[in-house]
């Protein structure tokens, strides 16, 4: 059972899904609050604090993917989208304006708990992230305590898991990191299923930080290399 003190916003238009992933996480010993709508769940946010978000992207009012930027700018949280498409732009769209993770309709219950799990595992091990010591490798500085990272003179705004992945991957620069690892580290989450997330999140920090700092090993995972972008 997880610590009932921990809460949970599940944003869904359709009530049956809704009722099933409360009722579900309930079991699981988690605080639910319940919202149908983009307005709503904003301030459902607001006003109840939840440790994480299950959010539906299509919304009546205004989509999940509003919903995530504002809640995003109102104070970080863990965010697991759920979506009807694995299309990889919207999944790239979803996770740039800050989501965490996704699940792809339809799903097991048990992996959405174990997800939820995961991602507030994550939280609690942001102190022990905070506390590294500084980077600097080649022309990319990462204050770890700040959670600010510099390519060259130029600041460049990550979200809270694309920070948490390139702090894995620049801690052992050259050296491969498999996607199985790289989901157990960043998002708390042990298991194959989970690394399409870890590709999409390396795709949107490559688009910030320069394809070539990041090097793919095919079949295995990936390697962030000191040097120059193109």
């Amino acid at each position: 059972m997880s610590n009932p003190s921990r809460r949970v916003l599940v944003v869904e238009d359709d009530p049956v899904i809704n009722q099933a992933v409360s009722d579900r996480l309930e079991v699981e010993g988690y605080e639910v609050l319940r919202a149908a709508d983009g307005p709503s769940a904003v301030a459902a946010f607001v006003e109840h604090a939840p440790d994480v978000v299950v959010l539906d992207v299509m919304l009546p009012g205004f989509d999940g993917l509003e919903v995530c930027r504002r809640i995003q700018a109102e104070r970080p949280v863990p965010v697991l989208m759920l979506t009807a498409r694995a299309d990889e732009a919207d999944v790239l769209v979803g996770l740039g304006v800050g989501a965490d993770d996704y699940l792809t309709k339809p799903f097991r219950m048990r992996e959405l708990v174990a997800r939820v799990s995961a991602l507030l595992r994550r939280v609690e091990r942001a102190s022990e992230i905070a506390g590294r010591r500084a980077l600097e490798l080649g022309d990319v500085r990462v204050d770890a305590a700040a959670r600010r990272v510099w390519c060259g003179d130029a600041e460049v705004k990550l979200t809270p898991t694309e920070f948490d992945l390139l702090v894995c991957l620049a801690a052992s620069p050259g050296t491969v990191v498999t996607r199985e690892k790289l989901m157990s580290q960043v998002w708390g989450w042990v298991g194959a299923s989970g690394t399409r997330t870890v590709d999409s999140h390396v795709k949107g920090l490559r688009a910030k930080i320069g394809a070539d700092r990041i090097r793919t090993v095919h079949g295995v995972g990936y390697a962030f290399e000191i040097g120059s972008a193109s």
